[in-house]
């Protein structure tokens, strides 16, 4: 599957500065409009002279909106920030206080306009104003910033659920794969434990296909699917002596992924089992204590050295780590160890509560 570009996404058209800025200052130039008429019916050069004020307010307003916030402020250079801020309120509202009438003379030569605001007045707005449009601003990009990060987080789910459906769609048919390939040869040997086998395959495949078909299943069902599978297995071979599965938990219904700890078993018996030799049996210790799960299991290196590597016989282990990866990230274990002819397999997990 395709990794999904979240930086992308990130960037991607929720934010709308056309919009925001066009409520903005249609909101400011009804507010100005209204004091500079003093809640009368505004006549022409009230608003004549509005629009002007708005655009000499504007320039200063658009700077800390694009400039002074994003490269300052949000950078967390907060000295810089306040006295650039003050800088470029002071220059323009001073700007304002001197060239104002002049300009307004100038683009409206056939209008008289008596002076609406006073110099420490022009001061003040730009104060108000530029504050006020502060905080809008912030206020609008951290509801952007907020709604891009649940968009992302709900993606990046989808992804990883989507993930994991491929996982066990690949597993469940690679586990019924080698499941009825025991059934074959319990058939070609016209054993008379293959009723039964059949019966616990159902079982099993039961278990894998629908009931673990959920986020989380107790502990104890993943154990009632071991030791069936371990039974199924023994109508397949014959061995001098019996795997061993050793269980020390303390809650049977502890949390896990689904479908974690069959693989290893699988592979076990897949690769330290060989037309029923064996040097030492498959042993497997299970335990849990608090918030932590640990599960071993070693067999008799018969066939292990290329199984991780192997793309046909390792899929079971490397859907395992491919869960474990999306599952437990950053909160399991997983370790391989060959030593002295015994492969042995690791998984710790801190489970969350």
């Amino acid at each position: 599957m395709q990794n999904l570009n979240f930086n992308t996404i990130l960037k991607s058209n929720y934010h709308r500065p056309l919009r925001f800025n066009s409520v903005l200052w249609l909101f400011a130039f009804v507010i100005l409009l209204f004091i500079f008429s003093k809640g009368q019916l505004p006549i022409r050069v009230d608003f004549a002279y509005t629009l002007t004020f708005l655009t000499a307010l504007a320039i200063p307003v658009l700077i800390n909106f694009y400039v002074l916030i994003p490269n300052y402020l949000k950078q967390e250079k907060y000295l810089i920030y306040s006295v650039t801020f003050i800088i470029n309120l002071v220059v323009f509202a001073t700007l304002s206080s001197w060239l104002l009438q002049p300009i307004l003379d100038i683009l409206f030569p056939s209008y008289f306009f008596i002076s609406y605001l006073s110099h420490k007045n022009i001061y003040l707005v730009f104060i108000i104003f530029l504050v006020a449009t502060s905080l809008l601003k912030l206020t609008e990009d951290w509801f952007y910033f907020n709604k891009n990060q649940n968009q992302l987080l709900k993606i990046k789910n989808q992804h990883i659920e989507t993930q994991l459906s491929t996982l066990r769609a690949q597993l469940n048919p690679h586990f019924l794969f080698n499941s009825l390939n025991v059934i074959y040869a319990l058939a070609l040997e016209k054993k008379d434990g293959i009723t039964e086998a059949i019966v616990q395959l159902s079982d099993i495949l039961r278990y894998v296909i629908y009931d673990s078909d959920t986020k989380r299943v107790s502990l104890k069902d993943e154990i009632t699917l071991l030791k069936n599978y371990i039974s199924f297995q023994n109508h397949r071979i014959e061995l001098p002596v019996s795997t061993q599965l050793n269980i020390d938990i303390e809650d049977e219904n502890f949390k896990i992924y689904p479908m974690l700890l069959l693989p290893l078993l699988e592979n076990s018996y897949k690769h330290g089992i060989i037309a029923g030799e064996i040097n030492s049996p498959i042993k497997i210790a299970l335990s849990q204590k608090g918030h932590q799960f640990r599960f071993t299991i070693e067999n008799t290196n018969l066939d292990t050295s290329n199984q991780l590597e192997d793309k046909h016989s390792g899929v079971g282990l490397e859907n395992l780590k491919n869960n474990l990866n999306l599952v437990y990230p950053n909160k399991h274990q997983f370790q391989t160890k060959l030593q002295n002819e015994v492969f042995k397999v690791l998984l710790t997990i801190s489970n969350e509560k």
